[in-house]
Order: C-alpha cells, then structure tokens, then sequence
C-alpha cells in the first residue's frame, strides 16, 4: 500500500490576524496524501491515448480506496474544523433551521394529508386531517425506522379512492427503493414488499387490485458503480407476494430505455412513457378491452421517434390532453384522439407561447385547467378551460415561483405555494364552487430569524451579455447595507438537463446573506429550461461550452458592476453544476476567490459506463463517438486540470463533496478528480490555496438526506468559504 496519512499541521498554523477576521489561509503550504499513481492504464480513444492513473478508485470497497477517503477526510476535517469557527457557524446555521415547515395540503378521498416537519426532524412527517380545522395525527412517520434518520421516504402513491397507499423507502440516500403498502384508514401496512426497484413511477388500476411498478433484476446497495440496464415494467396484484407479480413491458431490444406510466383520470387507459434522457416515446394500453392482466398487455405506439416530452395532463374520454414540446420549444397543450391517434390528427387545446414557457398543466374541478408559465424566470398561474383552452382567469401573484400545487379532476378545491428567496412558503387556499372569490392565505411559514423583516434585503434580476452577445438573466440578493469592504459572493449555478434554477427559499443561501453580510448570485444561464427547448438546447451536446462562458461572464459582470472582487467569489454546484464547478476552476481560475463541487460529473470520458450514467448522453454526448469525445475531451474536468505556472492561473480554494452511497453520480468521479488536481497542485510555488475533499458516509446524491446530515454538510461549506474567501463576520 502506497499511502502516507498524514494530518499537515500547516492546515492548522493558519494565521488569525484580529484586524481580519481570523480566516487567513494564503502563503500556506499543504501536504496531501501520498496516492498511487498508475500510469500504464491508457486508453486509446478515437486515436487518442487518455491515460487514467487512478482507475483503481473506480473500486468503492477496495482498501486502498477506503484509505485514501480516510486520509482526505482527515486534512479535511482538520482545516475545517481547527479553530473553533466549524462549531459556531454549526450553531448558528441549527438555530436558524430550527422553525416549522409543511407543504400544500392533499386531498385523497376523505382526507388531508400534510407533510411537516417540526424544525430539526431529520425526516418530515406525514399528517391526516379530516378537514383543514382539526388537529392532524401522524399518518407516517420515518424517523421511527432508523436512529440517525437514514431512511427516509423516496416516492408515493395513493389510490384513486384514497384508501391505499404505496410508498417506497430507501436508505442512506441510495436510489435503491423498497415499495411498501398501508391502509389509510388504519395507518397499518400490509405484507406486500417489492424490491430491486430503482427510478419507477407507481401507478394504481382504480379498482384498487394492484399498482405497475418498474425494476431491475438485480438491486445493489448504493455503493455499486455497475450500469443499470434493463428496466422492466411490472404489475402488483395487492395482497399477493412480489414473486407473482406480472412483467407487462419490456423492450430487451434497448436496454438502455427507462420506463414511466400515468394512469388516466378515468381508469380505462395506463399511458406508457419509454424514455431516453429529456425525450420519449409514447404508448398506452386499454385496460378495460384488454381483461385481466395476466402477461405482457398490448401496447398501442403514438409516437415512435424520441423528439419530444409529453406529459399527461387529461381526458375526455378518448381524448387525451399532454403538454409536450413537439414543435413547440416552449411547450404546447395538444389534444390526441386515441381512437385516432395518427400525428396529423392531433389538435392544438393551447398554442404555444412565444416567450413564456408552459412549465406545467394541471386537470381540477372536472372540465378546467391550471396552468404555470414561466416569465423571465418568475412565476405566473391561471386557469383555462379543458374543453375550448379559453382563458378563465389570472391568480395574482407577487414575484416568485408556484411550487407544491394541489388539486385533482374530481374536486373544486385547490392549493398552492408560492415561495421567493425571501419567502419560505405562503400557501393558497382557491375554490371553484365560489368562482367570484380571490384566493385566502391558508398559513404562512414563518422563519426563526428574530426580528426579520423582508424590507431590509433587496433581490434584483439583470440580464447580462455572455460571451457570444447572448443576454443572461440573473438573480442577485444581498441586504440593503453599505459596506466600506467589498462583500462576499456566492455565485451558484446548473445548466443543464432541462432543469430550471427558480426563485425560491433556500435557508443556507438566505444564511449567507443574512450571516455573511454576502450576496447571492442565481444565473439562469443556458442548458436549463428556464426558456425552454432552444435554452436548454444551447447549452448541451456541442453547445456544452456556453454554460460554462454564461457562468463566467456572471462572476465578471458582479465585478464589473463593482458588486464584489473576484478573490470574493465563491462558487458551487451539484451533480451536473458540480461539473460546471470543476470546468470553470480549470478554465477561468482567476475569476473566483473559491470553489464547491458537489457530487460532479467529473469524468466525461466514463460517466456512462457507471449506474445510470448511461441516461446522460443525450444531454453530455457519447464517448463512444468521436464527434462528442473531442468536444467532452476539450472541457472534461479530470482531463484538463493543469499544473499553475504564475499566480494568474492559480487554483481557488477548492471543496469537493460527495457522498458514499451515491449511486446516480458516483464517488469515483470526485475521488479522481481531487487525486489529479492535489497531484498536480503539489510543491507548486504558485498554489497556495487547498484542495480538499469531503466524503459523508450513509449519504447518496442528495434526495432523502437527513437534516442533521444536511447541517452537517453545509457547515462544512460555509466554514470552508468564510475561510477562503476572507469573511468579515463575528460569530
């Protein structure tokens, strides 16, 4: 075994100068862990030999990978936690967490049902009420399943009727989930467990006899690396054992296709979504000419090219509403006659909209519409009828986005929440039975900020010029003060997979700004889908490089604007943002003070070898094919990490993250891609600034993760940037 731990007492003979706030970290020296480096694992790639020195951390359990993870986590938690800062921003940021948080009520069949969370729970509760005045009791409740709120909630489903309910768990944030049942009315669960489950929707036949599922052949642990191919569709009979279950889809033939249903408001048709990234394909099946379902069901196949999305919206008998992006980039409602489904007989309920993208539809009070659409960013609801698609009328909102909306085919009544930066959640009671009313705040969450008042922040959107011309909207957030110093940025950022960054509450956000006197830069730059199809097709594929200029020209504009200096600006991502991380600290050093990449997609020449990495070339290209590896060859963080030869392109203090039982974007991306920046960083005269990494244990990609873990990891984040990035607060 090649490694040397050590614990580099110069992280720990950081200066703490009183007139400076105490966070020093330049003209320091780091030692990092002696890492084997194997350079005769080359690949010879379109003529073009990669080599892959540390292939041998693509093995999770292996010794000496648990050993390098454990050294790294040492200097880590060493720098981070040395001199008493670690613990007060700890409990600053689990005071300020510590407050009352719930969603948009649901309704199934004779109940309300509210998912809360008192404050410090590391998992939220479900509650049932018979109406919205009476005391909730606990419906479920998944703190009782493990002592460190490990597992947690991971999908859920009720019958049409209200009276079952299917929801899937899973443990230590793995994507792995086990299916369960419980009956309403008693809260106790039956003996039904499905297992090898992985991405699946759950979707019950109404007459309450079983639900489809999707899942694998095989389930792993969490911590494989091992592609998932073969999606299978199934369906449960309740009350009966998995081994009955019946396979009703497959398509062997592409292995690589993931599988989605819906079920129609009225029972007769299960839609079929065969998927491949952003893009589907779809079928449906009739249920009620097909009998009892005893084998594979007969798919009837609307469209056969993977162009577009569709999303069940409604029906009226045949008729079958979606929202799709078929030539529509900004989304469309169209209507297919499944009695006459052939393309050109599809008709248009509402034209696409020439710069608001329709972000999602919803069917309530029998024959009406609510719709979301996104304005620069923010967003606006209204109601439209099913029938004509005549607009009935606007929900007036303040700026911010509509999330958690309630409201089914069968009831007048609707819910929704709106939240900003600022807001934490206000939410809205509407009844179509009282068409001449305005919609009531049902309950306002309040945050445990003393004397907090909206009217001292101010939240600004700009709209900036990237690198090619093309304009930029940003949202930037900071507190109405004067400062004789330039205050810090935290400059986050995606782009990617048609994902939209909205204006919404994030409390370790609204803790740096609060906290930090900072200010919080949101760029909705290119590869998301905050101005649909042609946003997000401008930032993928051969497009990749605009986001990662988008990203860039944010953090010149907060300079050239005189916001902030570059030393000031940290920067941070997740998963597809952590690959953004990674490509602009190779790029652009210079621009940022200091870096958080969290669980990236680091490896651009094998990200889909790996779990459901596979899923992705549609967004990121495919290896395989010379066109896309010298495009992904050209940015792909692990392939283009230099040596620093002045302090021009000097690395910023850099954090990577990432979790141990992450089995979307696995951990061997980041733990490559930290052994090649440290070695290529080591003795250099011009690097004084640390690069480390962070594994947690028991956690996955993110979804399901406990709240102690989530204070935990992000006290490690901003200790790591009130360090880095020379922050001027008392704590």
């Amino acid at each position: 075994m090649y490694f040397v731990t050590l614990l580099a007492k110069c992280l720990i003979a950081i200066l703490f100068a009183k007139s400076v706030t105490a966070n020093i970290i330049r003209d320091q020296k780091y030692t990092y862990p002696a890492v084997r480096r194997n350079e005769s694992v080359v690949d010879v790639l379109h003529g073009t030999k990669v080599t892959d020195p540390y292939r041998w951390l693509e093995e999770p359990d292996s010794d000496e990978t648990k050993q390098f993870i454990d050294a790294e986590n040492k200097i880590t938690q060493s720098f981070l936690e040395n001199d008493g800062k670690w613990q007060k921003i700890n409990k600053k940021l689990t005071d300020m967490w510590n407050y009352d948080k719930w969603s948009t009520p649901e309704r199934h069949g004779k109940y309300y049902f509210v998912l809360r969370n008192s404050g410090l729970q590391n998992q939220p509760v479900w509650y049932k009420q018979s109406s919205l005045t009476d005391e909730p009791t606990v419906f479920f409740d998944p703190n009782t399943l493990s002592s460190d709120g490990t597992i947690s909630l991971h999908g859920r489903s009720f019958s049409e009727d209200g009276k079952l309910f299917a929801y899937g768990l899973t443990k230590s944030g793995s994507d792995w989930v086990t299916i369960k049942i419980r009956d309403v009315e008693s809260g106790k669960d039956y003996p039904d467990l499905l297992q090898n489950i992985k991405f699946t929707s759950m979707t019950w036949t109404h007459d309450n006899k079983g639900l489809f599922y999707c899942r694998y052949d095989q389930e792993g642990d969490g911590s494989e690396t091992e592609s998932n191919k073969n999606q299978k569709l199934y369906y449960h009979r309740f009350g009966e054992s998995q081994e009955k279950d019946v396979l009703v889809a497959e398509f062997p033939e592409n292995p690589l296709w993931m599988i989605s249903t819906e079920m129609s408001d009225c029972g007769k048709y299960l839609i079929l979504m065969a998927e491949v990234g952003e893009n589907q394909l779809l079928y449906f099946a009739d249920l009620e000419s097909n009998g009892p379902i005893t084998g594979k069901i007969p798919l009837t196949q609307i469209v056969t090219e993977f162009d577009a999305s569709y999303d069940y919206v409604a029906n009226m008998g045949s008729k079958v509403v979606f929202r799709t992006n078929k030539k529509a980039p900004n989304y469309r409602l169209v209507v297919i006659d499944f009695d006459n489904y052939a393309e050109e007989n599809w008709t248009t309920l509402i034209e696409e909209d020439s710069k608001d993208v329709l972000r999602w539809a919803h069917c309530v009070d029998n024959d009406k519409i609510v719709i979301s659409y996104l304005h620069d960013v923010k967003s606006i609801l209204q109601v439209n009828s099913l029938k004509t698609g005549k607009l009935i009328r606007m929900f007036p909102l303040e700026i911010g986005t509509v999330i958690g909306f309630e409201g089914n085919h069968k009831s007048s009544e609707i819910f929704y929440q709106l939240v900003s930066f600022l807001t934490h959640g206000i939410i809205y009671r509407y009844d179509f039975a009282t068409p001449h009313t305005e919609p009531t705040i049902l309950s306002e969450i309040k945050l445990n900020v003393p004397d907090f008042d909206r009217n001292n922040y101010k939240v600004e959107q700009v709209f900036y010029p990237s690198l090619d011309g093309t304009k930029i909207p940003m949202f930037i957030v900071q507190k109405k003060t004067e400062s004789k110093q330039h205050k810090p940025a935290l400059l986050y950022g995606y782009g990617g997979l048609n994902s939209r960054l909205l204006p919404v509450f994030h409390l370790p956000y609204f803790f740096f700004v609060h906290e930090f006197d900072g200010i919080l830069a949101i760029p909705n730059i290119r590869g998301g889908g905050e101005y649909g199809r042609n946003w997000h097709e401008a930032g993928r594929l051969l497009n990749k490089q605009n986001v990662f200029d988008d990203f860039q020209a944010a953090a010149k504009y907060l300079v050239e604007h005189k916001y902030t200096v570059h030393e000031k600006i940290g920067i941070k991502g997740a998963s597809n943002g952590g690959l953004l991380v990674g490509a602009c600290i190779n790029q652009r050093p210079d621009l940022f003070g200091a870096a958080v990449a969290q669980v990236g997609v680091l490896d651009m020449l094998r990200f889909h070898k790996f779990t459901i990495g596979h899923a992705w070339i549609s967004e990121f290209g495919n290896p395989d094919e010379k066109i896309h590896f010298e495009n992904l060859y050209k940015y792909s963080p692990l392939h283009n990490i230099h040596a620093p030869n002045s302090t021009a392109n000097k690395y910023p203090s850099t954090l990577i993250q990432t979790g141990d039982h992450d089995n979307r974007v696995s951990p061997l991306h980041s733990l490559k891609f930290t052994a090649e920046l440290q070695y290529k960083v080591k003795n250099n005269e011009f690097q004084k600034n640390p690069i480390l990494l962070r594994v947690y244990s028991k956690t996955g990609h993110g979804a399901g993760k406990p709240t102690a873990k989530k204070i935990e990891e992000e006290t490690d984040v901003f200790t790591f940037l009130y360090k880095a990035l020379q922050i001027n607060a008392e704590f």
